[in-house]
């Protein structure tokens, strides 16, 4: 691997370094939380796919309006050293704009878990955010099915990244279930 892998404490003491959106933060707390259950049902190493998801978004506010930069400036300047080569092509690739593609079979299976997981937080907290509660406990797996089936839901929500998720073995189904669950454990932290 090449390098020791940090603790999320390290991760979420970085990730805030760089990111004072306190929306942002939540919303890597939240892709993290789905990459460790998927890292889980996987058989994968959780810390690591967990950490992923945590500072995939780490140059949001760096990179600005430049788009194309981002996850780039993350995986080429912020974090290198910092975690696997693997997972490095894992945060620069999940922005389709910067054209990184992964170099081997664990990169691409990061990137398809990290684009789903990634989509999927934002699905499912735009559902919670128009449940009459506005809370996470009151969300039903359906509920998300049926909004996922919307496309006038969640626009900025592409439904072709969270279907990444069947090149893991996962139905859509099962992943809504997997990524519920684990955004309900940290409900506090999202505040929802």
């Amino acid at each position: 691997m090449g390098c020791e892998l940090m603790s999320r404490e390290e991760g979420l003491k970085l990730l805030k370094q760089y990111l004072r959106n306190e929306r942002m933060v939540k919303h890597c707390l939240a892709v993290e939380a789905i990459m460790r259950a998927l890292a889980r049902r996987l058989g994968e190493d959780e810390g690591l796919w967990g950490l992923v998801g945590l500072l995939h978004d780490i140059d949001y506010e760096v990179v600005g309006k430049d788009l194309s930069r981002h996850g780039l400036v993350g995986a080429n300047e912020i974090l290198k050293g910092k975690l696997p080569q693997h997972a490095l092509e894992a945060i620069a690739g999940h922005n389709e704009l910067t054209g990184v593609k992964p170099s081997t079979p664990e990169a691409e299976k990061l990137l398809h878990a990290l684009r789903a997981a990634d989509h999927m937080s934002g699905l499912i907290i735009a559902t919670a955010l128009v449940m009459p509660s506005r809370r996470l406990a009151d969300v039903k797996p359906k509920s998300v099915k049926k909004k996922f089936k919307s496309k006038d839901f969640a626009r900025g929500v592409s439904r072709d990244r969270i279907m990444e998720v069947e090149r893991l073995g996962l139905t859509l189904s099962e992943f809504i279930s997997l990524s519920l669950e684990a955004l309900k454990a940290i409900a506090p932290e999202l505040g929802l």
